[in-house]
């Protein structure tokens, strides 16, 4: 199997990086590895899998991220998964919501690294595809460098080789999600110092990275960087990804052919049921610091949840911004 390369990786955000969000972030890096929302367990075996798992094959390469604590479960969905052609499946060890906490799954999983282990282990018994772990530097009282050694070492010791670490900790209780994501400092140098601890395992890097510099900063560190909501709110940034770091010289697409070459999509879609305005609201970001921006933003935002819109919505909101 060939070696995933994870040097550009863009975070499993919830709400924001669906089949539509990764289509189009697909059209501005080739290269960057994707993963889909957190989808858990419940939804798979007692929803529509189908519905949850199916992906467009322009997203590849694309990684599933699963939420869940029973090791029974988790193996039945990374069965059902497998056939769908992902490249890779990771465990959810650091979502702090409410909803996840009552399920015993995410960031609280941090508290107890023998059930991640024996979750990975029944994972890795029914699939080739590599099983990874994305987590948090620690949470509430256990946020000690040693305590993030000890779960480190004890998932490693399951055949966990990467580790995605959010650097900073969660507070399980007194913070939202959205504050658990700002609010606790960044640790990089902890991240770095788990690097040096365990140098065999690949260790992937998340959590407040907004510019190319930065990257090009903890490459000299960590084996990669994950992007999260610089890559939603600012997508376009990724443009520079694929010849920066992976070698393709082929210029940067420029964003209004970004636009042209995703309406054929969108009507497809729209064909299907979907409504516009459920794609186009992860594009409000595509034309960020540029002249024009807002009256994008706005045309978009006050038109495509109309009752009738079409695509045209999306080409009337770029023609109002300046050709460069």
């Amino acid at each position: 199997m060939t070696k995933l390369d994870r040097t550009i990786s863009i975070a499993p955000m919830l709400d924001w990086t669906d089949r539509h969000d990764r289509y189009f972030l697909r059209l501005i890096s080739s290269q960057a590895l994707l993963y889909t929302e957190m989808i858990t367990t419940g939804a798979i075996l007692f929803g529509d899998a189908s519905r949850h798992l199916s992906f467009d094959p322009a997203e590849q390469p694309l990684a599933l991220q699963l939420g869940g604590s029973d090791p029974v479960d988790l193996a039945k969905c990374t069965k059902i998964a497998d056939d769908y052609g992902y490249k890779e499946l990771n465990l959810n060890v650091g979502c702090p919501s409410d909803r996840v906490q009552n399920g015993r799954f995410g960031a609280c999983l941090m508290a107890e690294p023998e059930t991640v282990a024996t979750c990975v282990d029944a994972m890795k018994q029914v699939t080739d595809l590599p099983i990874t772990v994305k987590n948090r530097i620690g949470i509430d009282d256990l946020d000690s460098y040693e305590h993030l050694v000890d779960f480190v070492g004890t998932v490693k010791d399951a055949g966990c080789e990467t580790f995605i670490i959010h650097a900073r900790k969660a507070w399980l209780t007194g913070l939202s999600p959205k504050e658990n994501r700002t609010v606790p400092p960044l640790d990089y140098p902890r991240v770095y110092q788990l690097k040096k601890d365990f140098p065999d395992l690949e260790i992937i890097i998340n959590g407040g990275i907004q510019t190319l510099e930065e990257i090009d900063d903890h490459l000299k560190h960590v084996d990669g960087v994950m992007i999260g909501r610089e890559a939603y709110q600012n997508p376009y940034f990724l443009a520079q990804i694929d010849n920066r770091y992976y070698g393709i010289s082929d210029e940067a697409p420029e964003r209004q052919k970004i636009v042209q070459e995703i309406l054929p999509y969108i009507e497809r879609e729209m064909e299907k049921g979907v409504p516009l305005k459920s794609i186009t609201r992860h594009m409000l970001g595509l034309f960020q610091g540029l002249p024009g921006a807002r009256a994008w933003r706005r045309h978009i935002s006050e038109n495509a949840h109309l009752k009738g819109a079409e695509v045209s919505v999306l080409t009337d909101a770029a023609s109002k911004v300046p050709q460069r």
